[in-house]
């Protein structure tokens, strides 16, 4: 027995209204803005080691390399699906506050003033731009 063939869902009216509605919220000019300073926050992480100095610290290098490049790719994803990536927006919160803890957790020794300055102060501009972008797509998803 074969399944009925039904219409294609990529045309189904709430499909297309839910993307209507994720390109309108990504259309504003705060939410690009956000989304860019994100990505910047992100990129800034990944080169911080480089930037601050303390890519002798190889443990809290590595752990900004990971986090930089995971925040980047996932805050540039928004940008290409936000319909499908907004509630990521969560998960980017994550990393930002692990941003912060990491160089008391990453290892047993305290670092450099400047790296613990550096991931404090990015982790917490990258957690009100996510807190920002989840904000973005609760307010879209109350508007429908």
């Amino acid at each position: 027995m074969t399944a009925p063939t039904s219409p294609r869902i990529d045309h189904h009216p709430d499909i297309v209204a839910l993307r209507a509605h994720s390109e309108e919220a990504t259309s504003t000019p705060v939410a690009q803005a956000v989304e860019a300073l994100a990505l910047l926050c992100g990129v800034y992480l990944a080169a911080s080691p480089w930037i601050v100095g303390f890519s002798g610290s190889t443990t809290l290098a590595v752990n900004n390399l990971i986090t930089g490049v995971a925040l980047a790719f996932l805050v540039g994803g928004f940008g290409q699906a936000y319909e499908r990536t907004h509630a990521m927006s969560w998960a980017a919160l994550c990393i930002a506050v692990w941003t912060i803890v990491a160089p008391w957790i990453v290892s047993g020794h305290a670092f450099a003033t400047r790296a613990v300055v550096s991931n404090v102060v990015v982790g917490a501009v990258a957690v009100l731009l996510a807190l920002a972008m989840a904000g973005m797509g609760m307010v879209r998803a109350e508007q429908r």
